[in-house]
């Protein structure tokens, strides 16, 4: 059984004003689930809140309630509407989570250990590591700032991911500097300690000295501006926090290809 304030929660999800379930669709999805719609009058969660209350007190169960989640969850209700799926999708696990069950993509049940905090539920389902896992980005990312993502703080993520960088130039070349002196060193086109390329031609220095660049703007932009402004004055968006991984990432997928 879903304990009081989960079983709230859910239900403020699913019929969120804005994001959730249309009325018509709460509706026809209760009948599926043979859940009596005993407050069809309220607002949308209160609506389900007092059905699915109303079913687990009578059965002292929740296999009804979750048959309710998985219809309304069903992939193929959101042709067209990838994202608020995955939205959808998420914010419910966080409250399945308290129950040790988990909604997969494909629209199943699993059961998974049971959470026991906030923090472990928030972790499970963060909706950044989801999109950064689908856009295939480099294991660094997820190796450098795992607790900062897991949290969706997107400020502490762009941060650590980008001092991953430093760290992984420090490896591959021994030093001990940092920021521009760190890359200008490493990439340098007379004695490279670092090589994308085997710098026979213009364009292969083009392309070495260009990951330079971008590698010593990425400093100048997220690590230096970060450590140096209070995290209430330095405001990434999710959006913003993915484009800056992204790129992160392909830094570092050029460096795993170093001759």
């Amino acid at each position: 059984m879903f304990e009081a304030h989960v079983l709230e929660g859910l239900c403020k999800t699913i019929g969120d004003a804005s994001d959730g379930l249309t009325g018509t669709e709460i509706g026809q999805i209760l009948l599926n689930a043979n859940i009596p719609d005993v407050d069809p009058q309220n607002t949308k969660w209160r609506r389900l809140y007092s059905a699915f209350a109303d079913w687990q007190n009578k059965n002292q169960c929740s296999n009804h309630i979750l048959r309710f989640v998985q219809d309304a969850l069903q992939p193929v209700r959101y042709i067209g509407k990838e994202e608020i799926f995955h939205n959808r999708r998420l914010e419910v696990n966080k409250r399945l989570a308290f129950i040790g069950t988990e909604l997969t993509e494909q629209g199943k049940f699993r059961l998974v250990e049971k959470a026991t905090t906030i923090a472990e539920a928030e972790q499970r389902a963060s909706r950044l590591k989801h999109k950064l896992e689908s856009r295939n980005v480099h294991a660094a990312i997820f190796e450098y700032c795992k607790a900062e993502l897991l949290v969706e703080n997107y400020f502490h993520s762009v941060f650590e991911a980008t001092k991953s960088i430093a760290d992984r130039l420090r490896k591959m070349t021994g030093l001990y500097a940092d920021g521009n002196a760190l890359a200008e060193t490493s990439f340098s086109t007379s004695n490279p300690l670092v090589k994308i390329n085997h710098l026979k031609t213009d364009t292969d220095r083009s392309e070495h000295l260009g990951l330079c660049n971008l590698i010593k703007g990425m400093f100048g932009l997220i690590r230096n501006s970060t450590a140096h402004e209070p995290k209430i004055k330095f405001e990434i968006t999710e959006d913003e926090a993915l484009d800056i991984l992204n790129t992160i990432s392909y830094i570092h997928k050029r460096l795993d290809k170093a001759i």
